[in-house]
């Protein structure tokens, strides 16, 4: 995971970044996520926000006022802002957890708003990592928990190899958790699905294998 991506700091449950930003990369601050950036020696390109969670406009060269009543949640928000801008991978901290849990249910959503728009997201937690693949496959390597769940009505043509529980061209439905509690098997795995969407997570020291 590098180059050109879009970091995105919200208010929720913040356990660091995985890998600091570059020159290339954008950083956005959400709200209350500006705190984070404080107490981390992060420095946000632009704050933006209602600033309903940290109570007022922060001190900064470029902050973006936001109304309150809006139809985007702040992190949505910087999602287009990023989006605009020509970003097509957005690593989204402080997504999770928290005070709101519609928050994190918001910030799945964002994660297939991201596909249709052609990019993707990352909503990293403490432990594990949550992301969307569409008609497309997704390799990874390491060893620890990986789940795989239908997030769109039914995904068809959906494989799955090198983890315990393997699928082969399979059809799985957004109203069973058939994929959860799976683990690799081997040092490598694949996730793939011809037609749909699938909501992955994994756990935090699995890579992605370009």
């Amino acid at each position: 995971m590098n180059g050109h991506e879009c970091y995105i700091i919200g208010a929720g449950d913040f356990f660091g970044l995985r890998e600091a930003p570059d020159d290339s990369d954008y950083v956005i601050a959400a709200d209350a996520g500006f705190e984070y950036c404080t107490k981390n020696c992060i420095i946000p390109d632009l704050v933006l926000g209602d600033f309903d969670s940290l109570g007022k406009a922060p001190k900064h060269p470029n902050v973006l006022q936001l109304p309150v009543e809006k139809d985007d949640t702040d992190t949505m928000f910087a999602l287009k802002l990023g989006l605009e801008k020509g970003y097509r991978r957005f690593y989204i901290y402080g997504g999770l957890g928290g005070k709101r849990p519609d928050h994190t249910i918001a910030n799945m959503q964002a994660l297939l708003f991201l596909l249709s728009h052609g990019a993707r997201g990352w909503l990293f937690g403490e432990n594990y990592v949550w992301t969307a693949i569409k008609n497309s496959s997704l390799r990874i390597e390491g060893e620890g928990d990986v789940a795989v769940f239908c997030f769109d009505g039914k995904a068809e043509g959906v494989s799955i190899k090198g983890l315990k529980y393997e699928l082969d061209d399979a059809e799985i439905s957004s109203d069973f958790p058939l994929g959860v509690s799976n683990s690799f098997a081997l040092r490598e795995a694949e996730i793939s699905v011809k037609n749909g969407t699938l909501l992955i997570m994994y756990d935090i020291k699995v890579n992605e294998i370009d």
